[in-house]
């Protein structure tokens, strides 16, 4: 039986962690090992989530098995994509990762939808995501929630530069 729970401060470490497995478990093939290592160095860090949950107006949500065992996650908050139409107050959906064992069970689904409903509460103008270009499945899994692609972007990882494309709901 998995559950979904609202993260605390206290499950930093915990996000941090699971971001990095989700992140080498999906895409570390696709780097050298020094590119890896050096994105992975600051890319997830405990700190970053205390202050996201802490002070900045990020919230995360995990998918734990019955014994606590993380298998994914969702974190959102203030919109920050490089994107000219990104207003204040517009929010972003940063991460949703999940564990290959957690996926094509419509936990992903349930995860999209408590980030959606708790940044809906906060009337954005717009809801932004960033996507890697090469990732149609994400890419579709967002077009059914009324996502499209509005630019792109790169996104640095160690001395790679992949191309992400912006997608962005608008509310208003």
């Amino acid at each position: 039986m998995l559950n979904i729970r609202r993260a605390v401060s206290a499950d930093a470490p915990t996000l941090s962690k699971l971001s990095a497995d989700t992140f080498v478990e999906t895409f570390g093939h696709l780097y050298s090992a020094k590119d890896l290592e050096d994105y992975l160095a600051h890319a997830y860090t405990e700190s970053s989530y205390l202050d996201g949950l802490n002070e900045l107006g990020f919230a995360a949500w995990l998918l734990e098995d019955a014994e606590g065992t993380p298998l994914g996650f969702a974190y959102a908050g203030p919109a920050d994509i490089p994107h000219d139409d990104v207003q204040p107050g517009d929010m972003q959906l940063v991460r949703l990762y999940l564990m290959k064992s957690a996926q094509s069970g419509g936990w992903g689904g349930r995860l999209m939808d408590a980030a959606m409903d708790w940044m809906s509460a906060s009337a954005p103008r717009s809801m932004w995501i960033g996507v890697w270009s090469e990732n149609l499945g994400a890419q579709r899994f967002y077009a059914r929630y009324g996502f499209s692609q509005a630019g792109t972007y790169l996104y640095p990882v160690g001395e790679t530069n992949d191309i992400e494309f912006i997608y962005r709901k608008v509310i208003s």
